[in-house]
């Protein structure tokens, strides 16, 4: 018996010395994940501490559920775990390479989209990911090669009791000090890589199951009620239009060019003494063309989606995930629906599936009239197809006939996708040559950017050729960043200066140029971003819009509000900066003199109520008790 007993001590030793291993690989290898992969801005020895010390409460509870199971398959579980923990981790440094951002639960299961981006994913793989793997396997082999030593594994619950009572310890520890040093870290709108720089990834992914699961619960909870708050506070930020615009465009056709990842420093921008966008340049000079040269894109996870449905709707897009996909079913009040009480037929022309991003259920719900998806289109020649669906040239060539078949006046959105990410391009089709950074994503930018502004510019002879160019009010916005800041380096070689954090937020500048004939043009300063557009664009119509639910303000009415937010409750006005958690002043890019920290936080608070506001609407599908003509609807 004596025998038995030492030969099961020894077991019970080998399991908790596995244990205690795994802890400490898992917890070092999220900690220099999180320092060397991620830009979290980390300041000063209680932050560097924190960073350090977050990953080991979670590694110790976690992992410590194995002591829930008996035998061999303790070690099985403790396997499966740590091989859970280090895919979560590998995906977010996937992810964050290009959105500089983290995954949230509505991502993971935005399914519908996985198939058309291998391509993208492909590319952000380097040989030295393999890293990651490389302790799982280990763990695995000790499994495998050790089973017998764990099968009548029995250690009771001390164990496992002061493994998670340890645990406990230190995450809470964690928490105190993180809101000592970052006050209601968990209670206001911060950016998500304060969560992570605080607390640590897998303490992040718990408590963004949290807030999705009060996201998810708030319509049902909703009520006619909810949308009073919300009305007034609309109409009390409601700015008049320019009577000097409005209706200008009325009764007008609308195209909106959806132009996919351009930036606003490719406008007039030179690469090897050509003008990467010649058409698009001409177009700014145009003498009825309105460019807005300090206009942004408010988009977070959803990008495209998002900018989308800012623009048809004036709402935000949420905090985590798209609402194209997790509130597609939502009633919208959106551009088509409005303007077809106006006489308009809308559809939206796209050489990708239909499923993707959900946009068959969701413009559905906005009211469009036809959606041309790829079923539309011949994609069976790969020479014309690009990584998430037809190339842009034979995209508008095969669009001319569908949409002569729609009435007049039409509302209309065509989506483009040559200019995205990783921007690859066969080099028989290009017209300019890479850039030379050595980054390979920027110096492959240049050339799909010249491509699509080709392609802009064939659509556009056409629409002369038809006539349709003196009757048609064209829209062209840019919807998301195409480089993110984890390029900053080479992206300062581009443009010529360092890019410091002011720098940064400029880069997140996207096109908008409005032709109207007849319209009086020119470069236009005003601050503003995509919530704008639909508030702008019905103005322009002549359609009234003081009634509608919309949190952006029309960009040409001289009660514009030109504090820009974006989703992650940062913002950027004409004297104001906010970004991560600092007031920058926008003439010297330094950061702000303490005597106006008081007009800084008031405004910070302006933007924070606005975002609350817009979720609100959208995770209650508030609109469902409110009409199109300004009433309450009681359910």
């Amino acid at each position: 018996m004596k025998d038995l007993v030492e030969k099961k001590g020894i077991q019970i030793k080998g399991f908790l010395g596995i244990y205690l291993l795994a802890v400490l690989m898992i917890w070092l290898k999220t900690y220099i994940t999180q320092l060397t992969q991620f830009n979290l801005g980390v300041e000063g020895t209680l932050q560097q501490f924190l960073l350090f010390i977050n990953p080991l409460g979670s590694a110790l509870l976690f992992l410590s559920v194995a002591f829930l199971f008996r035998g061999k398959s303790k070690m099985s579980m403790l396997v499966i775990v740590y091989t859970l923990m280090t895919i979560l981790l590998y995906s977010n440094v996937m992810y964050y390479r290009f959105f500089s951002d983290f995954i949230t639960l509505p991502t993971i299961f935005q399914t519908q989209n996985f198939g058309d981006l291998s391509g993208g994913v492909f590319a952000l793989f380097r040989p030295s990911d393999l890293l990651y793997f490389v302790d799982v396997a280990f763990l695995i082999y000790l499994r495998v090669a050790k089973k017998e030593q764990f099968k009548q594994v029995k250690t009771g619950f001390v164990m496992p009791v002061i493994a998670v009572a340890f645990a406990l310890m230190i995450s809470s520890t964690n928490l105190f000090l993180a809101e000592k040093d970052r006050p209601d870290l968990l209670v206001r709108g911060f950016d998500r890589s304060y969560i992570v720089k605080y607390l640590g990834m897998y303490n992040y992914a718990i408590y963004d199951t949290v807030k999705t699961a009060e996201a998810s619960s708030e319509r049902a909870l909703a009520d006619s009620s909810d949308i009073t708050e919300i009305i007034n506070y609309t109409k009390s930020n409601y700015a008049e239009p320019n009577p000097e615009y409005f209706g200008l465009a009325k009764d007008m056709n609308v195209i909106y060019l959806h132009l996919e990842s351009m930036q606003t420093f490719l406008i007039d921008y030179e690469l090897h003494g050509q003008q990467v966008t010649p058409f698009l340049n001409s177009l700014v000079k145009n003498e009825n063309t309105l460019f807005f040269d300090n206009f942004y894109h408010q988009t977070a996870q959803g990008k495209t989606s998002d900018a989308e449905f800012m623009l048809e709707n004036s709402l935000y897009g949420l905090p985590q995930g798209s609402a194209f996909i997790t509130k597609g079913q939502n009633t919208y009040q959106a551009a088509p629906s409005i303007l077809k009480d106006y006489g308009y037929t809308s559809a939206v022309f796209h050489g990708n599936g239909g499923t993707f991003w959900n946009r068959n259920v969701v413009y559905n719900q906005f009211g469009y009239d036809k959606f041309f998806d790829a079923s539309s289109y011949d994609t069976t020649d790969p020479k014309n197809m690009a990584e998430y669906g037809l190339l842009d040239k034979p995209f508008f060539e095969q669009s001319k006939s569908l949409l002569e078949t729609l009435p007049q006046p039409f509302y209309t959105k065509f989506i483009t996708v040559a200019h995205h990410f990783p921007y690859k391009m066969d080099q028989e089709l290009v017209t300019i040559d890479k850039a030379t950074t050595g980054d390979e994503s920027v110096d492959n930018y240049f050339q799909t950017a010249r491509y699509a502004d080709e392609a802009i510019e064939e659509f556009f002879t056409y629409l002369k050729e038809t006539g349709l160019f003196e009757n048609t009010m064209v829209v062209m916005y840019g919807d998301h960043y195409g480089i993110s800041d984890n390029h900053n380096k080479a992206m300062a070689q581009i443009i010529g200066e360092e890019v410091t954090p002011v720098v940064n937020a400029d880069l997140q500048r996207v096109p908008l140029l409005i032709y109207v004939p007849g319209m009086e043009g020119g470069v236009n300063h005003t601050y503003g971003g995509q919530i704008d557009l639909l508030p702008t664009v019905l103005h322009l119509l002549g359609v009234e819009t003081q009634n509608n639910i919309h949190f952006g303000t029309d960009l040409l009415s001289a009660e514009h509000n030109e504090v820009v937010p974006f989703r992650k409750g940062d913002f950027v006005s004409p004297t104001i900066y906010s970004l991560d958690g600092k007031y920058y002043d926008r003439s010297t890019g330094e950061l702000l003199d303490a005597s106006q920290f008081e007009l800084a936080d008031q405004m910070k608070a302006n933007v924070e109520q606005k975002l609350n506001y817009s979720d609100k609407v959208v995770n209650g599908d508030l609109l469902r008790f409110y009409s199109k003509d300004g009433k309450v609807i009681s359910e």
